[in-house]
């Protein structure tokens, strides 16, 4: 009988072990549970912080634009003359015309300005003239290119 009773007391010790075993899975799986909510419950505490900080962000920012609409609506709607835009430049170009034969002797004096014997003529000539003479050259230049390909 003492083998009967050995086997007894195996069988009841690996029952034991085994109820053992499964309550320390219940246990383990519980625990990864409850690791898992934690986990969520921090991770949600920082996305609540940092939407706080964000807010907290956007609302200074409101703020500032408001107090800055403020301003700009209590002064006159005149622009100030310190920032008033600088005046247009104006470009000169250089006309040469043909000398004339006689050239002047050297002893002379240069010819006074409004006098048309010196060959070269100054005109000024504002920026926007400038510009619209220069479109215009290269606007025909273009409408040549286009017709000699067709």
């Amino acid at each position: 009988m003492s083998e009967q009773k050995e086997l007894e007391n195996l069988q009841s010790k690996r029952a034991e072990l085994e109820a053992e075993s499964r309550s320390l899975k219940e246990e383990q799986k519980k625990l990864e549970y409850s690791l898992k909510i934690l986990e969520e419950k921090v991770t949600i505490e920082e996305i609540s912080d940092n939407n706080k900080d964000a807010k907290g962000a956007i609302s200074k920012l409101e703020a500032k634009l408001v107090e800055l609409e403020n301003r700009l609506k209590q002064k006159p709607q005149t622009p100030p003359e310190s920032s008033a835009p600088p005046p247009q430049e104006t470009k000169t170009e250089v006309i040469v015309s043909p000398e004339p034969e006689e050239a002047p002797a050297p002893a002379e004096a240069a010819p006074p300005e409004d006098s048309e014997e010196g060959g070269v003529t100054v005109t000024a000539i504002d920026d926007e003239a400038l510009v619209e003479t220069q479109e215009a050259k290269s606007d025909k230049q273009q409408e040549k290119k286009k017709h000699r390909f067709f």
